[in-house]
């Protein structure tokens, strides 16, 4: 006779065996489930929280790229950027307008004969050419240093993975930072010379001011105020008639021409004024860049060794 305990155990597997037997319903759903694998339950697998600012496939979204590429703009070089194309195409085109339109008041008021003038035709001439080379100069490079501050600004930051710059690289921002150093102070002597032009034309209107306030008074007359252009040397001395008094200084003043070429003047100098602080935050932005790429430069050969 078996033991009880071996009775048991057979009967647990007999009963097993009953649940395994699968019935026909169950293999009909079966053979349904196999040939139509949409009907299958559909399994729900979790999916991780959000950490920080990356996603659960570990990618950056829309607004964190957005953060990260507004944080490698040059602002500086931005803003100087604008200032320098702004402060040029003023000095440029309002300059050249207003030498056209000196030339022409000299022509018909100060200087008759063209003999007399034709050496400040010629320059005037050629500073309207040098005018051009300017403006195309300076496109390009603002330009250049704009991408320089992009490339400059990225690495700085560390935008782009593991800190990597080479000796080409740093060379080239030294370079850039002589570069604008020396057309800095260049653009201090050109912004001093275009002030000339608005001092001249600033005499002439402020004689014709005091022309025009003197007229009340009968006591002194205003044909005794004139003013010599010859004296300021851009006319020889034998130019005829080379000045102009009392009531023709006045027909003067009152020219589209003559207001036209002073109101020039001053706009040009006020863009060479804008020039000059454009090169200048150039300046402070290329240096302080030129300072961290060579510091971190050293830092990195520091740790490889």
């Amino acid at each position: 006779m078996k033991p009880a305990m071996e009775t048991a155990a057979e009967e647990n597997a007999e009963q097993s065996q009953e649940k395994k037997v699968i019935t026909r319903p169950e293999m009909e759903i079966g053979r349904y489930h196999w040939m139509y694998r949409s009907s299958r339950p559909h399994r729900y697998h979790h999916v991780p929280a959000l950490r920080g600012n990356i996603s659960p496939l570990g990618i950056q979204g829309c607004f964190e790229c957005c953060i990260k590429c507004l944080g490698g703009v040059p602002y500086a070089s931005l803003v100087a950027t604008i200032l320098c194309f702004s402060g040029v195409a003023l000095f440029c085109g309002c300059g050249h307008v207003a030498l056209t339109g000196t030339v022409s008041i000299l022509e018909q008021h100060f200087s008759t004969t063209a003999s007399d003038h034709a050496l400040l035709s010629e320059v005037i001439q050629l500073m309207q050419y040098v005018i051009y080379g300017i403006a195309s100069f300076f496109f390009l490079y603002g330009i250049i240093l704009l991408a320089e501050g992009f490339y400059t600004t990225s690495a700085v930051k560390e935008l782009h993975g593991e800190f990597k710059t080479t000796a080409c690289g740093r060379c080239i921002s030294g370079m850039f930072v002589f570069l604008t150093y020396v057309l800095g102070v260049a653009w201090l002597g050109v912004f001093g010379f275009s002030a000339v032009p608005v001092f001249m034309f600033y005499n002439i209107w402020s004689t014709c001011e005091v022309i025009k306030s003197f007229q009340t008074n009968v006591t002194v007359p205003g044909d005794q105020i004139c003013v010599d252009i010859r004296q300021y040397g851009i006319i020889p001395w034998n130019a005829v008639p080379g000045k102009a008094c009392g009531p023709i200084l006045e027909n003067i003043c009152n020219t589209n021409e003559f207001y036209m070429s002073y109101h020039l003047f001053i706009v040009a100098c006020a863009g060479a004024g804008a020039t000059v602080i454009a090169l200048l935050i150039y300046m402070m932005a290329t240096t302080y860049n030129y300072a961290v790429l060579k510091f971190k430069s050293r830092e990195d050969c520091c740790t490889k060794f």
